[in-house]
C-alpha cells in the first residue's frame, strides 16, 4: 500500500519530481503519483484530501509552479502531512510558488522546501514516516551516512 501520494498540478511536471520519486524507490517507500490541477479540477483536488488516509496515505507530497495552489488546496481537506514543493515553471523562476505555498493561514500548514526542492521532499517524508515505520528509518538512516561518506 503506497504511504506516499505524489500530486502534480500538471502532467508537465514530472521531470521536475523524478529527483524525489528516484529517492522514495531508493528507500523503499511506496507511493502513488497523480495528476491533479487545484484550478481546473478543484472537485478532484477536493476528493483527494478528503479520501487521502482512507488510500492509507501518510504523507502527500504536493508540486505546483506559478500560484502553486495545489498543497495548500490538499492541506485543507485532509490532517496528514502535506508537503509542498514549489517549481521553476512560470517567468519568475518559481518565487511565485514558493511564496504561495510559505504564505498559508494559520490553521492550514504546509511544509515547504525550496522550488525544485523534489529530493528534499521525499527525504523530509521519509523522515517523517520513520517516526511510525522502522524500516523506512533505518533506511533513511543509511542514506544519510552515505552521505557523510560513512
Amino acid at each position: 500500500m503506497a504511504l506516499v501520494g505524489v500530486v502534480l498540478g500538471s502532467k508537465t511536471d514530472a521531470s521536475l519530481i523524478q529527483p524525489g520519486i528516484d529517492i522514495l524507490e531508493e528507500l523503499g517507500i511506496d507511493y502513488q503519483v497523480s495528476v491533479i490541477s487545484a484550478h481546473r479540477n478543484p472537485d478532484k483536488a477536493r476528493k483527494y484530501g478528503l479520501e487521502a488516509g482512507k488510500r492509507g496515505f501518510e504523507v502527500i507530497i504536493a508540486a505546483a509552479g506559478y500560484a502553486a495552489h495545489l498543497p495548500g488546496i490538499l492541506a485543507s481537506w485532509t490532517t496528514i502531512p502535506v508537503i509542498g514543493v514549489p517549481l521553476s515553471t512560470s517567468e519568475l523562476k518559481g518565487v511565485d510558488a514558493l511564496l504561495s505555498i510559505t504564505q498559508m493561514p494559520a490553521g492550514v500548514p504546509v511544509a515547504c522546501v525550496g522550488i525544485n526542492g523534489a529530493e528534499n521532499a521525499a527525504l523530509l517524508a521519509a523522515q517523517i514516516l520513520g517516526v511510525k515505520h522502522d524500516e523506512i528509518k533505518q533506511a533513511y538512516n543509511k542514506y544519510k551516512q552515505g552521505l557523510a561518506g560513512d
